[in-house]
């Protein structure tokens, strides 16, 4: 518990705001008041507040107040990929529980994918502890070819011809379109992506990888990893698939309803 008192101002306030926001057409003292519980002269003030701040303006028609554009401010800073690690984080203390091996939790950012969070550093099955913010190569990964199987033909392009461009084994793949659609094409075809000891920095790890997406959008991939002695990557799926693909569906639903509880902001004094 915190040492701190609640600021009860504020508390009323940020009230008043998911109000407005709920009522997009905007709304009057009284409608307000009805909707949070607070008196009608406490509205008032905190809409007055609000007005000076710059966060609401009042219709000089209606005696109505409604949001502006500065409220978008607030969120502006809060990209998908913390989205997802915040929503996700949970979820992840549970599936460890249910699976044990560590899982993780990527976005793309340009070139490679990034662990937003993870829980190698609680399971008794990683070698790893610090993986939060590590970049892991497209083409050699389970996520990162989850990625380029399930997202939109052209992002796909656009990244492979990007890789392609570049020199080294790690960006082969993406030099041999053939054999680079063969296995996007079986990645989309079983549900998950698969990386069985070939990225040579990490040669006794296999994975396997599935899409989480939000209002069909793709916005990043779940990943279990494991010792490759251990299964081989038929068995990690008859085992663990169903229930990684659960926990997926579970962060994606999660992000959707964080995000349709907050309606489209309106600007129009």
């Amino acid at each position: 518990m915190s040492e701190y008192k609640n600021v009860r101002g504020l508390s009323r306030g940020l009230d008043v705001l998911n109000a407005l926001n709920r009522l997009d057409g905007g709304a009057n003292c009284n409608q307000l008041s009805l909707l949070t519980g607070l008196h009608r002269t406490t509205v008032r003030r905190l809409l007055e507040t609000l007005q000076q701040e710059g966060y609401v303006c009042r219709s000089a028609f209606d005696d109505s107040y409604r949001l502006t554009l500065k409220v978008r401010q607030l969120s502006e800073g809060f990209r998908d990929e913390q989205w997802i690690s915040a929503l996700a984080a949970p979820l992840l203390g549970d599936l460890l529980r249910e699976v044990v091996w560590p899982t993780d939790v990527t976005t793309l950012d340009v070139d490679e994918m990034v662990v937003r969070e993870t829980t190698h550093r609680f399971s008794r099955l990683s070698f790893h502890r610090a993986m939060v913010g590590r970049r892991l190569p497209l083409l050699l990964t389970a996520s990162g070819l989850t990625y380029l199987a399930f997202c939109p033909e052209n992002e796909r392009q656009q990244i492979i011809t990007m890789l392609a461009g570049r020199e080294g084994d790690e960006y082969r793949l993406a030099r041999e379109p053939v054999r680079l659609a063969e296995i996007l094409q079986r990645v989309q075809r079983n549900g998950y992506g698969e990386n069985y000891q070939n990225w040579e920095s990490e040669s006794r790890i296999a994975a396997i990888a599935v899409p989480v997406r939000h209002d069909e959008r793709l916005i990043g991939c779940l990943s279990l990893i494991y010792i490759a002695k251990a299964m081989t990557i038929e068995q990690a799926a008859q085992k663990y698939l169903s229930i990684l693909q659960r926990v997926a569906d579970q962060i994606g639903e999660s992000a959707t309803q964080a995000t349709h509880g907050e309606k489209t902001l309106t600007v129009n004094c």
